[in-house]
């Protein structure tokens, strides 16, 4: 299965804007540009607000799939990812990635909780494409 998106892009880097669509259309058309990833504008998206997405949405499932694979059933599971894009030697890179994550799992102990958490971490596709070369933190809480 291949997950396909589409950018377009006109203009110079600081001057110019583009949109971002999927093929699913969940995002038609949506905006960004230089202000939105570099100055903090609020008027579309970056690329590190769409892995934030990504990987925010990953790692839940992942955690539930972990979960399941202990027979414990998530009535809830809420994750949020920031994505840290910082300057480095080498240039701009996505340097960081926090997870954090609460799930409210009837009948799980902290100790199941803990062990499916940091499974899911480790086996969540997107936390395996930055794992070598992002550090990824997690934050996960039974509630």
């Amino acid at each position: 299965m291949a997950s396909k998106a589409s950018a377009v892009w006109t203009g110079s880097l600081k001057e110019g804007k583009g949109t971002i669509s999927t093929a699913t259309g969940v995002l038609k058309n949506a905006n960004y540009s230089f202000a939105t990833r570099f100055e903090g504008a609020m008027s579309g998206t970056t690329p590190e607000e769409l892995i934030a997405a990504a990987h925010a949405s990953c790692y839940s499932m992942a955690l539930g799939a972990q979960l399941g694979g202990a027979g414990l059933t998530p009535e809830s599971i809420e994750t949020h990812a920031a994505v840290t894009l910082a300057k480095t030697d080498s240039g701009f890179a996505v340097t960081k990635i926090a997870l954090a994550t609460a799930a409210k799992v009837p009948g799980a102990s902290k100790e199941a909780f803990d062990k499916a958490a940091a499974d899911a971490k480790s086996g969540c596709p997107i936390s395996k494409l930055f794992a070598n070369n992002t550090e990824i933190t997690l934050d996960a809480k039974l509630v």
